[in-house]
């Protein structure tokens, strides 16, 4: 996998939905606000929900909810539940085993792939949807502030 914006678009949804503060979030209004088109909306929330992180509630007024509190839900959750596979790839062709380099540089770059991935998903897992809400609120009254 090359990281790309559907982490990122799923932190989004994630935290729109809790700052919904239980009300149900329709997938257009969450489309509105990533600036996306709601069938990505819709296929990131079917993720979603197969991970536990969401729900639905159908009918008039319905919409995605989460499915268990924001600050139960981190940032690894996430990235975990987008499920996209190694974050670093290796040669696409196996390199030449005549060359010193060629025959130890894949063992090499593994044990340097593993330990970096490990701490990156040590690091999401440090970072709360109600962390991402609550510096969301910090930055609005920040700006009001400023603003006069």
């Amino acid at each position: 996998m090359q990281m790309n914006s559907r982490f990122a678009v799923a932190v989004h949804i994630l935290t729109l939905i809790a700052a919904g503060e239980g009300q149900p979030v329709t997938s257009e209004y969450i489309a509105g606000s990533v600036n996306t088109n709601a069938s990505l909306v819709r296929r990131l929330l079917s993720q979603l929900t197969r991970a536990g992180l969401t729900t639905s509630q159908m009918g008039t007024g319905g919409g995605a909810l989460l499915a268990r509190p924001a600050d139960q839900i981190t940032l690894g959750d996430v990235y975990r539940a987008l499920d996209e596979g190694e974050i670093f790839a290796l040669h696409r062709e196996p390199p030449s085993p005549a060359c010193p380099v060629g025959r130890n540089i894949q063992a090499v770059l593994e044990a340097r792939f593993d330990a970096a991935a490990h701490a990156m998903e040590q690091e999401l897992d440090r970072t709360t949807i109600a962390d991402t809400t609550a510096e969301i609120g910090e930055r609005e009254e920040q700006a009001a502030v400023k603003d006069g």
